[in-house]
């Protein structure tokens, strides 16, 4: 099966984990972050629209990112 692409650049990636303290930081870990990172983005996304969606608009608000955020923990 095919892998998508990653909608997170690379070089993001670099900076998270050299905000997180390391020095060098290898391709292959900057891809498995990514997809981490999307899958968290994509799930929050889907939650978000719910929430929207039950409160009868069709416009996903911050609030219904919080609210998907919070239910994630």
């Amino acid at each position: 099966m095919p892998r998508k692409k990653s909608q997170i650049a690379a070089a993001t990636m670099v900076k998270f984990f050299k905000g997180a303290g390391a020095e060098r930081v290898a391709d292959a870990a900057c891809a498995r972050l990514a997809e981490a990172l999307n899958s968290i983005a994509a799930d929050l996304a889907k939650e978000s629209w719910r929430f929207a969606q039950h409160a009868k608009r069709k416009t996903v608000k911050a609030e219904d990112v919080e609210i998907a955020v919070k239910m994630r923990k």
